[in-house]
């Protein structure tokens, strides 16, 4: 580690010293005919053959240029094209500001347009600059314009706008799993990343400083490594940047079930030269729930930082630093051991407004996430990128739930349920530091796009809990049951300082650390291909138990990950067909053999192989954005553990790694806009999961993590773009999932959750410097659940309101 700090400290100081320049420079911004940055548009230097594209903030420049004169050329399709007459004297750097006007259209006042397509371009994907259309990765982009249509105040909600997904169960605040987890093909995410770098929770997440959420599919170890993604893919949050004009917006929404929630978002240049930029997004929520108990509430301040040190430096921090303290939600967990009585949540006769809990047992989930980047101009085609991310999380308070145990009943039955708490307080700290090289250049006719990286993640825990303690067996489905309302702080923390033995005080520690390189070559105009590599060393120094001593689970793992994929595009920069080979990789730990058993196992990572094709379609100036794809994934080397008798006739438990797991599924996603101000968001994803090898009591059967075979999202939503009307619009919308098998297994038969069709809808109005909006959600008042092995109801029917200034 500490080779690694230093050769990054050398890396950061040779940043700072540059050559002295011998020629002239042109640089610039180029910007759209609203003002906004145009990040990934060509500008040429005509009869000079140079190009180059802007980056994610519009910028260009030129390097190493003769004294003389230059024609710029900046081309965007739905812009008129851009000529500009430069000229560069000696060493001069020449600034050139540069702004596209909309083909055919003079604005001629501030028009609202509505919610716009996602522009999917993106430097988080590939690690590399490169367009949506050239990419042989599917992924899927939810922005901030459709969350604000939407009224969304949680991040569970606004993931329900990206194609294929939808959720498992809710954050639960426990460390180390807390965060909510998501289906995406079949496997389990949790969001994981911010700005494509580790960005952890024990809780929630607020979404107050998400400038856009991108689902990435597939198992992405080449370029991600192994320890925050699944074989189904990531989640990245891309944070709200500063920009270099003052403004900003104050918002108060207000809703049922106690829903009152407060953003603010301000930016402001600091400096005459707006080179030091700074933008502060903040959040504070309170709500209560449709259940007798249960609330949530947190405060949420996230100030970001930037500055243009130079035309080849620059610099941005983001701190996010999250205070949450809630109740668990209700999950009702279904006994694992025998044959269920009931195989639907209606046999089970829960009145599932009941929440099994009191508003006094709560437990707090503070966060704190910093990333910083460095970025350096090498040269017109090389560019130095350095990240680094802290986390700092905790898991602090009460953890209840509830379970059918049949432990007070002679006879199996579904109607107690046993109720478990214990107090959990733990510290996770993350640190991810990354390296990266780009290059754009040719060798000979052929025009590479390479990253060059390294990547090293620390996590270190300590945790320090009580015992799990069943407080008590209450009825399921009597609401008169006396013991119903006996949970309380006192009453635990008595229950709990009774108990002797069963405490929790260790700490654990893995290190891995990552190379890889991926590069983009374009083969002709119209064919590409992605080939990719990493190299991983996982190092896990096991766990301390600080109450005997002892330390376990100590090992280390290696695992090389390739990645290749074609484009080959129909029509240049419309129509692409693609497809890809993916690979990801798991470090497991695996219980290791007695001694008794005369065994030596080598354990070897798990590992993921995808096989995917598809099309994509970006027409009209983005204005019909289509994706649609077939994907097939393996997984093999899945543990599971068998009992062998030892050569001293004792029966032991030890793991074998013979498991396979197949997933394969059709995915499509549409963002179309047919006329001015009316948006179309659509997706559908149909997944086919089966253990084909495992132990006998799930062979053959659909995973319990792989969710509804079917999800399907749709939003409708109209801005009336001029006219006396202007700035009034409506949206509607919703989500539709199929039958969830929750519980699938020989010993326990099936518990199926029903499908559900949920639909919402906002009505709105919005001028120049406010925004006043309503919105109903479950407006048929559909009751649905959620659940994972678990039963988990979800919202009812709500009526939320907001108010918003912006400045």
């Amino acid at each position: 580690m500490k080779r690694l700090i230093h050769l990054i400290l050398l890396l950061l100081c040779a940043q700072g010293i540059s050559a002295q320049n011998t020629s002239g420079v042109i640089k610039g911004t180029v910007r759209t005919s609203d003002g906004q940055p145009a990040p990934f548009v060509s500008v040429l230097l005509k009869n000079n053959n140079r190009g180059v594209v802007t980056d994610m903030k519009g910028e260009f420049s030129f390097r190493r240029l003769q004294p003389g004169a230059y024609t710029i050329l900046v081309t965007l399709v739905g812009y008129e094209p851009l000529e500009k007459e430069v000229r560069v004297a000696g060493t001069e750097t020449v600034n050139v500001p540069l702004q596209l006007t909309v083909s055919n259209l003079q604005l001629q006042e501030v028009t609202i347009k509505g919610t716009q397509p996602s522009k999917k371009e993106s430097e988080y994907i590939a690690r590399l600059p490169i367009k949506n259309i050239e990419n042989p990765q599917v992924y899927n982009v939810v922005n901030k314009e459709l969350m604000k249509e939407q009224m969304i105040t949680t991040f569970d909600d606004a993931i329900k706008n990206a194609p294929g997904v939808s959720r498992l169960w809710s954050s639960t605040g426990r460390p180390g799993d807390g965060a909510g987890y998501f289906i995406v093909r079949g496997f389990s995410v949790q969001p994981t990343m911010i700005d494509g770098v580790a960005g952890l929770t024990n809780g929630g997440i607020d979404p107050a400083n998400t400038e856009r959420i991108e689902v990435i599919k597939g198992p992405s170890g080449t370029l991600f490594g192994s320890s925050l993604v699944s074989f189904g893919g990531l989640m990245n949050i891309v944070t709200k940047k500063p920009y270099d004009t003052f403004g900003g917006d104050i918002t108060y929404t207000a809703g049922g079930f106690g829903l009152n929630r407060v953003t603010a978002d301000i930016n402001t240049p600091l400096d005459g030269e707006k080179k030091f930029l700074l933008r502060v997004n903040a959040a504070y929520h309170n709500e209560g729930s449709f259940q007798d108990a249960g609330f949530k509430k947190s405060f949420f301040f996230a100030p970001s930082f930037s500055y243009q040190a130079s035309d080849r430096l620059s610099f941005h921090l983001n701190t996010e630093i999250y205070n949450a303290e809630s109740t668990n939600t209700l999950m009702v967990f279904l006994n694992r051991n025998r044959q269920l009585i009931a195989r639907t949540p209606a046999e089970l006769g829960i009145d599932f407004n009941r929440s099994f809990t009191s508003n006094d047992i709560s437990y707090k989930t503070p966060t704190t996430n910093l990333v910083g980047q460095i970025k350096y101009k090498l040269s017109d085609t090389w560019t130095s990128q350095t990240v680094a991310a802290h986390s700092i999380r905790k898991s602090d308070g009460y953890y209840s739930y509830v379970m059918f145990l049949d432990a007070a009943d002679p006879k199996p039955n579904d109607s107690l349920l046993s109720r478990f708490v214990y107090t959990q307080n733990q510290q996770a700290i993350t640190t991810n530091v990354q390296q990266n090289f780009i290059g754009d250049f040719k060798l000979g006719s052929l025009r590479n796009r390479v990253v060059v990286g390294v990547d090293f993640l620390n996590q270190q825990t300590t945790n320090n809990y009580s015992p799990y303690a069943l407080f008590d067996i209450v009825s399921a489905v009597n609401a008169r049951d006396p013991r119903y309302g006996q949970l309380t702080r006192p009453a635990v923390d008595a229950k709990l300082g009774s108990l002797t033995s069963g405490y929790t005080k260790n700490a654990a520690t893995t290190y891995a650390y990552g190379a890889y390189i991926s590069d983009v070559l374009n083969i002709t105009k119209a064919l590409s291909a992605m080939m990719s590599l990493r190299f991983d060393y996982f190092d896990n120094k096991g766990t301390k138990n600080h109450l005997t001593g002892a330390l376990t689970g100590n090992y280390n793992q290696r695992a090389f990950s390739p990645k290749f994929g074609l484009v080959y595009q129909v029509v240049q920069d419309k129509v692409s067909l693609f497809a890809n080979y993916m690979n990801g990789f798991r470090n497991i730990t695996a219980a290791q053999p007695n001694p008794a058993l005369g065994l030596d196992i080598k354990y070897k990572p798990q590992q993921a192989n995808q096989l995917e094709g598809g099309v994509k379609v970006e027409l009209l100036n983005n204005s019909i954005n289509f994706t649609a794809s077939y994907y097939d994934i393996k997984v093999t080397n899945m543990s599971r553990q068998v009992t062998a008798k030892g050569n001293d006739g004792v029966d032991y438990n030890y793991t074998i790694q013979d498991g396979v797991q197949r997933s394969k599924g059709f995915e499509a996603d549409a963002n179309v806009t047919p006329v001015t101000g009316l948006n179309l968001f659509a997706g559908y994803g149909y997944n086919d999961s089966k253990m084909v090898e495992s132990a006998p009591n799930v062979k053959g059967r659909r995973p319990t993590s792989a969710g509804p075979q079917h999800v399907a999202n749709f939003w409708l939503g109209y801005t009336t773009p001029g006219g006396s009307l202007q700035g009034l619009g409506a949206g509607f919308g919703g989500n539709y999932a199929s039958e969830n098998v929750t519980t699938n297994d020989l010993n326990t038969g099936i518990f199926t959750l029903p499908a559900y069709t949920v639909l919402n809808a906002t009505v709105f109005y919005q001028a120049k410097s406010f925004r006043l909006a309503v919105k109903l959600d479950n407006i048929a008042n559909k009751e649905y659940f959620g659940g994972w092995t678990t039963v988990e109801k979800q919202l009812p029917r709500r009526l939320s309101a907001s108010a918003g200034f912006r400045f």
